[in-house]
């Protein structure tokens, strides 16, 4: 008996130390985009605007330049970001941000709404693996921030 309490009790402690694996909503790509917003309705472009800044949670400004504040913060390893809300529609950018390695498979953004297991994509840092880096409200949010930069 006593035995066994111990293994309730060891199973236990290794089930509570793993974070459990965190699930996305399904999607439908159609072509180049993802039509239909992940939550059902809109993104706010507000919040979309503090969040692209954000360096340590949406990365963007690391990689991307734009109409953003701190310009010589920005990244200049993929397109300005510019206008781009004359030149894609939201399903676009919303493919693009959920998972742009779809379109381009060597791509260095990573992708934003899937799940990372350990091994499957050495560009994700362990902390951010099993679970996705944005949420849907977030891409959303950027998706509606992004349809309004325009020329």
């Amino acid at each position: 008996m006593k035995w066994l309490v111990w293994a309730l009790f060891a199973s236990a402690s290794v089930a509570s130390a793993t974070p459990p694996v965190q699930s996305v909503s399904p999607y439908a790509v159609v072509g180049d985009a993802i039509e239909k917003s992940l939550t059902g309705q809109a993104g706010d472009p507000s919040r979309g605007a503090e969040l692209i800044q954000q360096r340590h949670k949406s990365l963007c400004v690391l990689c991307h330049s734009g109409p953003f504040p701190d310009p010589h913060l920005q990244g200049t390893l993929a397109p300005d970001l510019t206008g781009i809300g004359e030149r894609l529609s939201a399903g676009q950018l919303r493919l693009r941000i959920v998972d742009m390695k779809r379109l381009k498979p060597d791509s260095i953004m990573p992708t934003y709404y899937g799940i990372v297991t350990n091994g499957k994509d050495t560009r994700i840092a362990e902390g951010w693996r099993d679970k996705p880096v944005l949420t849907a409200e977030e891409i959303e949010d950027l998706v509606a921030y992004l349809r309004t930069l325009r020329p």
